[in-house]
């Protein structure tokens, strides 16, 4: 058998997912029926731009509380919004919850097909693809960062992404099987996830060595090639911690709402200076009155960096400024903060306590 024939890249990488396959919550095991598509959705949504290791609390947290997307439509957006601090993207959990509603008022079936799945909120390509073969068994050619990887390296592609991404597509298509489309494209995951790694890769186990070009040209490590880095820009911004009844029983913090789209949308989050991807913030205040400056944070985004001024105000007297409101410091860990509040949170909380 050509190990570089496609029909032979599928048999032995599907052979080797019978034996070697991860063992995942969202799970079946290889050549059983697909699971529930809601869990399939929700792992892939998380599973965007976000490690398996930081996805399982979530998934296991998400599953207990709303387990099936009837349940996940009727969750209050802030508790929705809560439960997904920390795992970053936003918009993911917004589009999540679009989702969810617009599968439930159509009768809580997902759609069967790519084209019905791409109909959907927050469902791009490679979501779509990925549900209809591991839910559905459809053929669908799924390509992740995984898959871009291991494909990139047996047919040693130098054109460096993106603009490889259509190439790389079609190679994939090309040796995606008819058959158990859902265990191939997590097979390749798997593969790319365990075995073809960014760097120092296996090729001693890898069940597709034989057929590599990269591996045959001995350097598998170079592929895929990428283009350039490009820097990211530096934000300036303030964020404010203030505090009311400070030091007694029962002491609060005011926490707004950000806006329901854009960065951060619908998150509980401390007040800032409405820095944001395109510009710093004008570093005034919200309320006047003696501010002391607790230190900085760092956060990289997607686009941008942001170094975060933490401001420290703290009164008997503070009344509220505007939409918000005052949470308890006891309870702050269950407000949702995203990580880069929580950041400034935890800056704040240790300045008091030495204080």
């Amino acid at each position: 058998m050509d190990a570089s024939s496609d029909t032979a890249i599928a048999t032995l990488l599907l052979d080797w997912y019978d034996i070697h396959a991860r063992s995942l919550p969202w799970r079946a095991p290889p050549g059983t029926p697909a699971p529930d598509p809601y869990r399939v959705w929700l792992s892939e949504v998380m599973l965007q731009q976000t490690t398996v290791a930081a996805v399982k609390d979530y998934f296991a947290a998400f599953t207990t509380r709303w387990p099936d997307v009837a349940a996940l439509a009727s969750a209050p957006d802030e508790d929705v919004m809560a439960a997904w601090a920390g795992l970053g993207y936003y918009a993911r959990a917004r589009n999540l919850l679009a989702c969810a509603r617009e599968v439930a008022a159509s009768g809580g079936r997902f759609p069967d097909t790519e084209e019905g799945l791409r109909a959907l909120p927050g469902l791009g390509a490679y979501t779509a693809a990925a549900v209809a073969a591991i839910a559905f068994g459809r053929r669908a050619v799924v390509v992740d960062a995984n898959v871009e990887r291991v494909v990139s390296r047996l047919s040693a592609i130098d054109t460096p992404i993106p603009a490889a991404r259509p190439l790389i597509r079609q190679k994939a298509d090309a040796i995606t099987p008819d058959g158990r489309s859902g265990d191939f494209a997590q097979a390749m995951m798997d593969l790319g996830a365990t075995v073809c790694t960014p760097r120092n890769p296996r090729c001693l186990l890898c069940p597709l060595a034989a057929g590599c070009a990269a591996r045959t040209m001995g350097d598998p490590g170079r592929y895929p090639v990428k283009a350039p880095k490009t820097s990211k820009p530096v934000r300036q911004g303030r964020a404010f911690w203030i505090e009311r009844d400070c030091g007694a029983a029962g002491t609060e913090v005011w926490l707004v709402r950000r806006p329901a789209t854009g960065m951060l949308g619908g998150m509980r989050a401390l007040p800032d200076d409405g820095w944001n991807a395109r510009a710093d913030g004008s570093g005034g205040e919200p309320l006047k009155g003696l501010w002391r400056t607790a230190g900085r944070v760092g956060h990289v985004f997607s686009h941008f960096a942001l170094e975060l001024e933490v401001a420290l105000h703290c009164g008997t007297r503070v009344q509220a400024m505007g939409e918000g409101e005052w949470w308890p410091l006891e309870r702050l860990d269950e407000a949702g903060l995203p990580t880069v509040f929580a950041k400034a949170a935890r800056l704040a909380l240790g300045q008091k306590e030495d204080a």
